[in-house]
């Protein structure tokens, strides 16, 4: 039986398939479960691909909001993004995002790792 394949990574060419993408969002949404409360808005800033795809996935099954930032905008738009979404958990792997929390409410940052690491602690901001 052939494997549906849910995403091909545009810069990679790597694929996804709907069995991998159902095992990554699963782990995913332990890791966020133990650090989001239904409801709360999570920050995702990430490049468009497998990991945006399996990130929102989680932040939903964990009852989650997501409040999607596009990893291209400029410091002061990034910084201002996430003042407006009120967000104490974020996931990203881009510097710029990471910088511009400093300044907000947000005091869970996870990367993409952190979401398939079975052991993995939030880092405080």
């Amino acid at each position: 039986m052939d494997e549906r394949i849910v995403m091909v990574d545009s810069g990679t060419g790597l694929k996804l398939t709907e069995e991998q993408l159902d095992e990554r969002s699963a782990v995913a949404t332990v890791q966020l479960r133990r650090r989001v409360r239904a409801g709360d808005t999570v920050l995702i800033c990430l490049p468009v691909g497998p990991d945006l795809l399996v990130s929102a996935n989680a932040v939903i099954a964990a009852g989650g909001v997501v409040w999607p930032l596009p990893p291209d905008l400029d410091t002061t738009t990034l910084r201002d993004r996430i003042q407006e979404s009120g967000a104490r958990v974020m996931i990203s792997n881009v510097r710029q995002a990471l910088d511009a929390a400093d300044e907000s409410r947000v005091r869970i940052i996870m990367s993409v790792a952190d979401l398939s690491a079975s052991h993995s602690y939030p880092t405080g901001c």
